[in-house]
């Protein structure tokens, strides 16, 4: 007795699990004349949220086929003595485009997308002197896609907030060549600010999707 009720509870365990089972669908007609025979398939696409962010070095984003890429790149501008302080802007080096260029990029496909920079403080030499990020500014110029990706404004903390507002498509495609340039309109004590992740050298952009 003990037996069936087990064997019972197993078979009704078994049917109730019946609906997560594919299966597939016979029909049969027989007799004479015309006959006509019918199968149903059900097809389902499930496709997940994206949301990709390049800035400099990265993966190809117009393929179709996105990655991500670890590599984080170095801007260094080195103005001579005659040219500091002058309020003539500096050109550097370094970028994936070089000559402090970097390809900007944001694909997604749920809606609008906010995008801000964030830096722990102004880019300091360890001996107490700085430069405010607000010395560095940013030019975006149009790429490959047809919506130029704009560059938040650097801040000593967290910069304004760039927001895209998805079609109706829901699909956000944006990139730029951001240019990034030294305003050079002070004269700071000598020495080197920033680096490579030091003295409050990084700068890290964040793009949001809801």
């Amino acid at each position: 007795m003990k037996t069936s009720i087990a064997l019972k509870a197993l078979l009704g365990a078994a049917s109730m699990a019946l609906p997560l089972v594919t299966f597939a669908e016979s029909n049969v007609q027989s007799g004479g004349g015309t006959l006509t025979a019918t199968a149903h398939v059900d097809f389902s696409i499930v496709i997940p949220q994206i949301l990709y962010l390049r800035v400099g070095t990265g993966s190809s984003y117009t393929t179709g086929a996105l990655s991500s890429n670890p590599a984080i790149d170095l801007i260094t501008f080195s103005p001579t003595a005659a040219q500091v302080g002058s309020g003539a802007a500096i050109t550097g080096t370094g970028g994936d485009i070089t000559g402090s260029t970097e390809t900007a990029a944001i694909v997604s496909n749920f809606g609008n997308v906010t995008l801000i920079a964030t830096a722990t403080g102004a880019l300091g030499d360890g001996a107490g002197d700085s430069i405010p990020f607000t010395q560095i500014t940013t030019t975006a110029t149009s790429n490959t896609f047809a919506t130029t990706l704009q560059a938040p404004t650097l801040a000593n903390g967290t910069s304004n907030t760039i927001t895209l507002n998805a079609p109706a498509t829901k699909v956000i495609q944006a990139d730029a060549k951001w240019a990034f340039s030294y305003a050079n309109t002070t004269t700071p004590p000598a020495g080197t600010y920033g680096g490579v992740n030091v003295n409050n050298s990084r700068v890290v952009y964040t793009a949001s999707m809801p």
